[in-house]
């Protein structure tokens, strides 16, 4: 690993900090380091693993699908990619899908298609309001929609149209709205913001508010998405259906693919020529992306895993009683955190010295994310490493 790790700082860029770990292969919840260290990854690739790594029937599905079609562009169809649409049609009760290769450029594509309504529908509006601390990624227009300034500044200016308020705070979103304002962008557990969930009273009262001005409800579901938090979809706990929504991570399950979704009104706003991508996910992406639905509706892991998260709460409260750093337990399902009295990342490190993989999404906060399908005894063994190393700091 260590001649892997010389080879890897002379040809990288610079542009992303990573833990001096090379991994060989994974399998269900483990990974494996090319020196043969186990792991446990309570992280799934950023809540991309949903069935974990390497699962059987997501490989087969890739390999048959390599031997059929890889990719034949947005100028044709294919079989696996209009059964892809109609399956997610059919869990999320929207109407139209458009496919793409990322969370990032979902968004974009969201944020495109929001403005080209409110263009043609909203007499010319243009201007969406997302959150203080959200995350919608890491391109031009997702970043100018993400409310963090350290991830902006240093790439300003920025496109312009896009304003913030404060998350779960109806009044500051009230008083965001201009007679140029088409849409509101939301994730309903703000990932990279700490694991933040929405209240019910926030995300009704936001319905209220764009049925009453006529403004968009675009929900950002690339992390809560597919079962993460304890239904298909984060807003199926609220009831309160967006107009349009954007999926990744799960969907693809470490295959690059993501996807918009909209209202039929809503998605007839693009014509041909307004939006495309060259791949789109492409083959190999659709085929897995079928499995891993097939995959979370016969073995029930939404539900699964929210009753998980329940349990997971209770437990990481009872630790508070004992550990006094752990300040705060946060989040739905299988996407959680523990907010510190300390810094996170000597944690971290220490999970990952003792082959636990955790990670600090803000200054004081851990997330957890383990796969939605991870057995009692990863669970446990993974949840002893954890308790182990916070006792450990709380005694210090």
């Amino acid at each position: 690993m260590k001649s892997l790790l010389e080879k890897a700082d002379r040809v990288f860029m610079k542009n992303v900090s990573r833990f001096p770990v090379v991994f060989a292969r994974g399998e269900g919840a483990f990974l494996y380091d090319t020196d043969g260290k186990r792991y446990l990854d309570f992280l799934s690739g950023i809540a991309v693993h949903a069935l974990g790594h390497s699962h059987p029937r997501l490989a087969q599905a890739l390999a048959v699908q390599a031997k059929k079609v890889m990719h034949v562009s947005n100028y044709f169809y294919l079989e696996e990619q209009i059964l892809l649409a109609e399956k997610l049609v059919e869990v999320s009760g929207l109407d139209r899908v458009f496919f793409s290769n990322s969370g990032a450029e979902a968004n974009e594509a969201a944020i495109k298609l929001a403005r080209k309504y409110g263009r043609t529908k909203l007499g010319g509006r243009y201007e969406i309001i997302s959150a203080e601390g959200s995350f919608h990624g890491r391109t031009i227009g997702a970043l100018a929609a993400t409310g963090q300034p350290k991830y902006q500044d240093a790439f300003r200016p920025l496109p312009e149209g896009f304003k913030y308020a404060k998350y779960n705070d109806l009044a500051s979103w009230e008083a965001a709205i201009t007679p140029q304002t088409c849409a509101f962008l939301l994730e309903l557990v703000q990932g990279e913001g700490g694991v933040n969930p929405a209240t019910p009273e926030f995300v009704q009262g936001l319905a209220t508010l764009s049925r009453k001005h006529g403004i968009l409800l675009i929900f950002d579901e690339v992390q809560t998405g597919l079962g993460r938090t304890g239904t298909y979809f984060a807003w199926q706990h609220f009831g309160v259906k967006p107009q349009i929504m954007t999926l990744a991570k799960a969907l693809g399950s470490g295959v690059p693919l993501g996807a918009v979704l909209a209202e039929e009104e809503v998605a007839a706003a693009f014509v041909p020529g307004d939006h495309s991508t060259t791949v789109g996910g492409g083959g190999i992406a659709y085929a897995t992306a079928l499995e891993v639905l097939k995959t979370l509706a016969e073995d029930d892991l939404p539900v699964k895993a929210g009753k998980l998260g329940e349990e997971l709460v209770k437990t990481f409260h009872t630790w508070q009683r004992e550990i006094p750093i752990i300040k705060e337990v946060r989040g739905w399902g299988l996407l959680l955190a523990l907010d510190l009295t300390i810094p996170a990342k000597p944690i971290v490190e220490q999970c990952l010295e003792k082959g636990l993989i955790v990670n600090a999404v803000t200054q004081t906060a851990l997330r957890l994310a383990p796969p939605l399908n991870i057995g009692q005894a990863e669970l446990s063994q993974g949840l002893d490493i954890l308790y182990e190393v916070l006792k450990s700091q709380g005694a210090a």
